[in-house]
């Protein structure tokens, strides 16, 4: 059985599929208010770069149609997740309809232009990338950057499927992705219902399995991408980077250029998110720490361009130091701040 779609766009409503529930129980969170929206992105009910950027646009559509000025609803929106540039992106787009003078419905085709965008341009991600997979290679992956993560292919799972939809033969290595879990409750279902072979690690035996020659090439995705390169993805993907780079591992990001930041230089300007310690006190809500201990919870980290072999888009791959070319000259191309 496939998993249902991310997200279920109407008129009068945002249906998306409430992440924090799996892989157990399949269920859908709906949203009427802008409000809703915020708290579906705020507490991860949806995950992943370009699904929150989609899932904000269509959550300013739902303020502006109740009433809500559009300054206002954008503020609140854009202050739900700091790091993932596509949210700030997405907003700026439905914005614009708005400083143009659109109608409400103006402003809901853009989103619905949005998400069907984000569809072709994964799958365009997938062709280009795909060809840095070998048949019978072994992808290792951190975090969730598939179906899941965005309207319904995915970015580095979108490459490994475009690979076996070409005839390869592609086992996937899942980091667990702590705290949250991503990769053992996220990645490893969507592979497991696409029949992809799969098998999840703990984070920290990554290195391991690399010097053991199990691992071909590293696939993430990216929530930020400055302009020399650097990205921020979920933690953990720096320690990934550095253990591929002594092994001579090829360490491949996929991502779509609406994850450039074309206003920043480096991944040092780039704002990290720390969430609630009790993400990493507690699996499930049983504690895992000693009562009064307190932990750090850094959600995202910053891996050097000179780490990336290269950065996958839906215009082709990129070295890093290049990256900013691919979206320099684009038209229509939208700042994000």
């Amino acid at each position: 059985m496939p998993l249902p779609r991310s997200i279920i766009y109407e008129k009068n409503r945002l249906v998306v599929l409430d992440q924090r529930k799996l892989p157990y129980l399949i269920k859908f969170y709906e949203c009427k208010r802008s409000d809703d929206v915020v708290y579906a992105i705020r507490n991860m009910v949806v995950r992943g770069a370009p699904l929150i950027g989609i899932t904000a646009a269509f959550g300013f559509y739902l303020g502006v149609k109740n009433g809500e000025s559009p300054e206002e609803v954008y503020a609140k929106l854009r202050d739900t997740r700091p790091t993932a540039v596509n949210l700030v992106w997405a907003l700026k787009r439905v914005m614009s309809v708005v400083q143009n003078c659109g109608s409400l419905e103006d402003i809901y085709e853009e989103c619905v232009r949005i998400y069907k965008a984000d569809v072709e341009t994964n799958k365009k991600i997938g062709m280009h990338g795909a060809q840095v997979i070998k048949d019978g290679y072994t992808v290792l992956t951190h975090c969730n950057a598939g179906a899941l993560a965005t309207s319904e292919y995915g970015t580095a799972l979108g490459v490994i499927r475009a690979a076996i939809e070409q005839g390869k033969s592609v086992n996937v290595i899942a980091d667990e992705t702590r705290p949250r879990l991503q990769g053992a409750a996220l990645t490893a279902l969507e592979l497991h219902m696409d029949n992809i072979p799969v098998k999840i690690i703990s984070d920290n035996m990554a290195g391991f399995v690399m010097r053991r020659g199990l691992v071909d090439v590293v696939i993430i995705g990216a929530d930020r991408i400055a302009r020399n390169g650097d990205v921020a993805n979920k933690i953990g993907s720096y320690m990934l980077a550095l253990a591929a780079k002594h092994n001579d591992i090829p360490f491949y990001v996929a991502a779509p250029t609406s994850t450039v930041d074309t206003e920043i230089e480096s991944g040092d300007e780039i704002p990290i998110e720390i969430r609630d310690s009790r993400e990493v006190l507690e699996i499930s809500g049983i504690p895992v720490a000693p009562e009064g201990v307190d932990a750090l919870n850094f959600a995202f980290d910053i891996t050097p361009a000179e780490l990336i072999t290269g950065i996958i888009t839906e215009r082709g791959i990129y070295r890093p130091e290049d990256i900013f070319r691919a979206v320099g000259d684009m038209p229509g191309s939208y700042n994000h701040r």
